[in-house]
């Protein structure tokens, strides 16, 4: 990164002044979205062809996405619901987590993270994150284990996989489940290993803003056949056929319902667009990556705090280009400067203000952000900037442009 959080840095204004310079404020009518996704034209036709076939539910497009999910990270059972949440909810039923049950997990990630532990009946315990990789720190979490904790939920913090060797270690130390959340981090690989594949469940998104993209969608990865069974059987309303057994060429089928299910299928609406966009998977990184790489050379010299180079045989995901916007350093705090970003017709994120911020966590589970000082600090500094392949050079161009003018007014 630039600079450690807490050094002192010169700020070098010349160099900013002329890359601000070098590009106008964007046009009114052409304000860049953050996250806008990349479609190409065979979704459109995968698409067009699932609403023609007449099937647009759970069905055999959704089974190839399951499929080609799992040859991608080289095995293991999938099952394809409508977003990660559910992925991480069902996690936890099929984990047979208890009510009270403890499940540490990041303040440092969105609430769906923490809201699914408390769907599951959980009692969510908080381990602080890594002030560098903002991940959850493997020391923080050992002090939370308590004769209660039954499961952790590491985060790949966007994108970045999390010490997973000193995670495994406590986890099977303890006899722990292993849950991850993989929203972030669907090309993430950890010392050869793809992110979602060392625990009991790898949960992952494919919402707009994601780097797969079906819209809405989720996906969970269990290597445990039983598990998976029962998973697909509880995301459709707990029935033992789904509808493309029940409806198919093949004569109608009768169910039973086995469990009190849920609503959390994914259609092969969904699934039509999945196909393509993880078929593209690694040309999209190969762009976020040379995006990820100009930002890094661009910001060298501005008063912020850059992303930390990933860690040795690893693969970052890039799926967030986060910066801290300390005020004392930069001149502005970051929701002036988030504001200016808008005002330059530029869309950015805020990843994340921490779990300890928001009323209902304060006072339902009574944590206060101060306990978490090192999530507390990122979540009131952090700033995400654009980073999808549908960015054009010009689109990296003015977001460079508008970081460096704002820190250098």
């Amino acid at each position: 990164m630039s600079s450690h959080p807490t050094e002192t840095v010169p700020v070098t204004g010349q160099h900013r002044i002329t890359e601000a310079q070098s590009r106008p404020v964007r046009p009114k009518d052409r304000f860049l979205v953050f996250g806008a996704p990349k479609f190409e034209q065979p979704e459109i036709d995968e698409v067009i062809a699932c609403m023609q076939s007449g099937w647009i539910g759970t069905g055999p497009r959704t089974a190839q996405f399951e499929k080609a999910m799992s040859d991608y990270v080289g095995g293991g059972h999938a099952i394809a619901v409508n977003s990660c949440t559910a992925a991480l909810h069902l996690s936890m039923l099929g984990a047979g987590l208890k009510p009270g049950d403890e499940v540490i997990t990041t303040p440092l990630t969105f609430c769906a993270t923490v809201n699914a532990i408390i769907h599951a009946d959980g009692a969510p315990v908080l381990a602080d994150v890594d002030p560098q990789t903002m991940n959850i720190n493997p020391a923080r979490i050992a002090e939370k284990i308590t004769p209660r904790t039954r499961a952790i939920i590491p985060v790949h913090f966007a994108g970045r996989a999390c010490d997973m060797d000193a995670i495994v270690a406590l986890a099977k130390q303890h006899n722990l489940l292993l849950i991850e959340d993989c929203a972030h981090a669907i090309e993430t690989e950890y010392h050869g290993r793809k992110a979602g594949t060392f625990g009991d469940f790898g949960c992952f998104s494919f919402y707009v803003t994601k780097n797969v993209v079906t819209g809405e969608g989720g996906m969970i990865l269990t290597p445990h056949e039983a598990d998976a069974a029962r998973l697909k059987r509880l995301a459709l309303h707990g029935m033992s056929k789904d509808a493309w057994h029940r409806f198919g060429d093949s004569g109608y089928k009768h169910y039973a319902v086995l469990d009190a299910g849920f609503k959390y299928n994914m259609m092969d609406l969904q699934a039509s667009i999945g196909l393509h966009q993880l078929a593209r998977v690694e040309a999209n990184w190969q762009r976020r990556r040379a995006i990820w790489q100009r930002y890094d050379q661009a910001f060298a010299n501005l008063p912020i705090v850059t992303p930390v180079p990933p860690q040795p045989d690893t693969r970052h995901a890039y799926h967030l280009y986060t910066i801290l916007v300390e005020q004392e350093r930069c001149g502005i705090s970051r929701d002036q400067f988030v504001d200016g970003m808008t005002a330059h017709h530029i869309g950015v994120g805020v990843h994340y203000l921490s779990i300890p911020e928001h009323p209902f966590y304060q006072q339902h589970y009574h944590v206060r952000p101060t306990d978490y000082p090192h999530a507390m600090h990122i979540g009131r500094q952090t700033v995400s900037l654009p980073l999808t392949p549908a960015l054009s050079d010009d689109d990296v161009r003015d977001v460079i442009a508008a970081v460096t003018q704002l820190l250098s007014s």
